[in-house]
């Protein structure tokens, strides 16, 4: 019996900006028999592995890597490097189990693709408890509550830097030098504060997000990523040069800070929100695996050597995104203008998820003729809401690390070692096994709680000092 290819147009996904509901090509979900006839197709129109890999990459990087040298600060520069590496080991690990279970589930239910929320409810099908098999839905809204929380989490950090490299480029412009060799600023003028730069910011981002058409964001992500490349290369090219000597910087510091470390390097590593999109979209999804490993593969290694290189650079001077370390001479100081552009335009990507899963039923409950100006209404709330937690946290390294301890820590180490216990306990697990998605999920769990607690803590009695201030 020839099996036909399995496509996915009468599901949309929102939980990757690279998915669109208009995106899959016709067909039907006929040619399905029984389970053993069951395999794994990509779209026939379907991304290629170089094109997977590119947004696997996008799907890693952003924000989250800028303030990883300030993450390795409040780690030690032996401790941060080697818990960034294990984070990296344990988020792809987390990776690789979404998409055994999501296959798994696609056989059982003879289904051509599940998202995250699918999974986790199908897992809780399968689950020992009767009161969790009952309320499996739940495991849906989870996620998606989580989703939301990381996805709106990451447009508050947007805000914030956008405000703090902003602040430091008109600070510094009467004084701004044309060499690069030294910090050499004659004068830093009187500014705003960064509250009001994030206000300022807010006409243009709610313009932004009035734009719902993908195809017309897709321009703007391809010149949002032009632009971040051309500035990590040149952030690069500068912290590698005169690099000091590391000893005299601690190799562990204090355990207070450590919770602060985890919520910023789990921030950096969520990206398992993409996999299960980008997987479904590839025209030969079997070459995924090798696509995933090599991807985190280059992520983790540019995570580790930019956040070694940058707090060896910089030292106790390190700031909460390390543009702000870098000189106020005029090729620096347009590599901050160029990365904060980016992240402008990386805003309309980001805000799509959760304007997709929020705003679609409300529009459905109103009569035809109120779903334009509704959807404008709440498409400008849920910035203003942004908007309103960036200026009541306006330090970035703050906003960072509780996104990461609250929802990315949630996503990424604690649910999917317990969707894989749910997923393939009643076949049979082998205790080592069991005892490691236990123990990963614990982890994830600690760091939530008191990565959480400590970001909280910070936020209401410093300890640190502001790293995230736009002068010096």
């Amino acid at each position: 019996m020839s099996t036909k290819r399995l496509r996915s147009e009468d599901y949309n996904d929102y939980s990757s900006t690279e998915v669109t509901p208009d995106s899959s090509p016709p067909g039907g979900l006929s040619g399905f028999s029984g389970s053993s006839s069951y395999q794994r197709f990509g779209e026939a129109n379907g991304t290629t592995w170089l094109q997977t890999l590119i947004h696997l990459l996008k799907g890693n990087i952003g924000t989250g890597l800028l303030g990883l040298p300030l993450a390795i600060r409040n780690a030690g520069i032996v401790m941060g490097p080697i818990s960034l590496l294990v984070i990296g080991i344990i988020a792809l690990h987390c990776m690789d189990i979404l998409v055994k279970c999501a296959h798994h589930f696609c056989n059982k239910h003879q289904k051509p693709f599940v998202d995250y929320g699918d999974a986790v409810m199908h897992g809780l099908e399968e689950a020992p408890s009767v009161w969790l098999r009952n309320h499996s839905i739940w495991g849906r809204y989870l996620v998606g509550f989580f989703l939301i929380l990381t996805q709106l989490g990451f447009c508050c950090a947007y805000f914030v830097f956008l405000a703090d490299n902003l602040k430091q480029v008109i600070s510094a412009a009467n004084g701004t030098t044309n060499n690069c060799n030294a910090n050499e600023t004659a004068l830093l003028a009187p500014t705003m504060s960064s509250q009001l730069y994030i206000l300022c910011l807010l006409p243009f981002v709610i313009l932004l997000v009035f734009i719902q058409n993908l195809k017309i964001l897709s321009i703007f992500s391809m010149l949002a990523n032009l632009l971040m490349l051309s500035s990590l290369i040149m952030i690069f090219q500068y912290i590698v040069r005169d690099i000091p000597d590391p000893t005299h910087l601690p190799m562990v510091a204090q355990w207070k800070t450590f919770p602060l470390f985890f919520g910023t390097a789990i921030f950096a590593f969520e990206g398992i929100g993409v996999v299960l999109p980008l997987e479904n979209k590839m025209k030969n999804p079997q070459q995924f695996p090798i696509i995933l490993y090599v991807g985190m593969g280059i992520v983790t290694l540019l995570y580790f050597s930019l956040g070694s290189l940058g707090y060896i650079r910089f030292g106790a001077n390190i700031r909460a995104s390390i543009t702000l370390n870098l000189p106020n001479c005029w090729l620096y100081q347009s590599v901050k203008l160029l990365y904060s552009i980016g992240i402008f335009f990386t805003y309309a990507l980001q805000f799509y998820v959760p304007a997709e899963i929020i705003i679609p039923p409300a529009l459905s409950q109103v009569p035809e003729r109120w779903k334009l100006w509704l959807n404008l209404l709440l498409r400008v709330c849920l910035v203003c809401v942004t908007c309103l937690l960036a200026i009541l946290i306006p330090r970035l390294d703050i906003v960072i690390s509780l996104v990461g301890s609250v929802s990315s820590s949630a996503l990424a180490m604690i649910i999917p070692p317990l969707l894989e216990i749910c997923t393939f306990s009643s076949e049979g697990m082998h205790p080592l096994r069991i005892a490691k998605d236990i123990l990963i999920s614990v982890i994830g769990f600690v760091g939530f709680v008191v990565g959480t607690y400590e970001s909280l803590f910070e936020l209401i009695v410093p300890t640190v000092s502001n790293t995230t201030s736009a002068l010096p």
